[in-house]
């Protein structure tokens, strides 16, 4: 089992490695992170959305990242578990 602090660095690390050279920068939006069944689920997006919160500014598709508690393994998230994390 890890903590939510382990968690949370997991998730960061994953996003932050997922970037490619094009793409603008991204964040994890930590005021909707929440714990659902064994799962930390952090939805992300741009930074530049995070600050403003402007629906121009959204990225789209931007499935939130699933760490699971119990083995600590990170992934990005589903459209076919969109009913999970939507719900979270």
């Amino acid at each position: 089992m890890i903590s939510e602090e382990e968690a949370r660095e997991i998730t960061d690390r994953l996003l932050q490695g997922s970037r490619t050279g094009g793409e603008p920068e991204l964040a994890i939006d930590w005021g909707r992170v929440r714990l659902k069944e064994g799962y930390l689920i952090a939805p992300y997006n741009s930074v530049r959305f995070l600050k403003t919160r402007n629906v121009r500014e959204q990225l789209l598709d931007c499935w939130p990242i699933l760490v699971n508690m119990d083995t600590g393994q990170a992934r990005f998230g589903t459209l076919g578990e969109r009913e999970f994390w939507r719900q979270a």
